[in-house]
């Protein structure tokens, strides 16, 4: 038992450690020798802990070939165009000017049921206000709508706006993100003090510390949602009371 308790932690974090290294994507955004690798590091993941008579090595070894492989697939398709057809295929472009290429469809083995309904779960019912649809190596589809169907943007309408910044979590939980403070520019001191001109007393108190996209720190106390709750139920009494 202890046997297979060990070599299940084992296998987790080697496991883990696969994942990280091929990247952060999900299931959907593989690609096709991503998808192989993952497929074959499961099955040979399972086996040393289903069955004590293997050797956990038996488990870990082509583990860690694949994982090399897929590294050196990986570093190849960067140096290397070519390769990148080779193992990951080009985009398909479906439709084009409002009209759909069925001998492409026919070799992307994609039906026109697929192809509505991808386009339904898009928001566009009219093929016709399509200029391009890109089904993607990884097999979601790009819609392009036509340029008269798209949106007006604030540089379109001549509209002055500042550039948002990244908003940043500072605070999580009652401990400071260190990291983060420095990607704002900001120093420990100043979000002391702007915690306490908002009526916090100490930052173990705060839940939750975020700079927002305009420079605004957004914070909540462990005990704002009891002070919030604590109001309602007072404001509910007076109209009661008044009733």
């Amino acid at each position: 038992m202890y046997t297979t308790i060990i070599r299940t932690i084992i296998t987790f974090f080697l496991i883990i450690f696969t994942m990280r290294l091929m990247g952060k994507r999900q299931i959907g955004e593989l690609q096709p020798f991503e998808l192989v690798v993952t497929i074959i590091v499961s099955e040979l993941a399972s086996l040393p802990i289903v069955d004590s008579k293997i050797p956990l090595l038996y488990g870990i070894i082509p583990i860690i070939t694949l994982i090399l492989l897929e590294v050196m697939i990986s570093f190849i398709q960067m140096k290397f165009e070519k390769t990148r057809i080779l193992f990951s295929s080009h985009p398909s472009i479906l439709i084009k000017n409002g009209y759909i290429d069925f001998e492409e469809m026919k070799k992307q083995k994609f039906n026109i049921d697929d192809l509505l309904e991808e386009l339904r779960l898009e928001g566009y019912f009219n093929i016709e206000d399509i200029e391009f649809a890109i089904l993607e190596t990884c097999g979601e589809l790009s819609i392009i709508p036509k340029t008269e169907l798209t949106p007006p943007t604030k540089k379109d309408m001549n509209i002055h706006c500042t550039q948002d910044t990244l908003p940043l979590t500072l605070v999580v939980d009652g401990k400071i993100r260190e990291y983060n403070l420095k990607l704002a520019e900001k120093d420990e001191k100043w979000l002391i003090n702007t915690i306490q001109k908002q009526g916090h007393k100490d930052i173990k108190d705060i839940i939750l510390a975020l700079l927002d996209c305009q420079g605004e720190l957004y914070i909540q106390g462990k005990n704002d949602s009891k002070k919030q709750n604590n109001n309602q139920e007072k404001s509910n009494k007076n109209k009661g009371k008044k009733q």
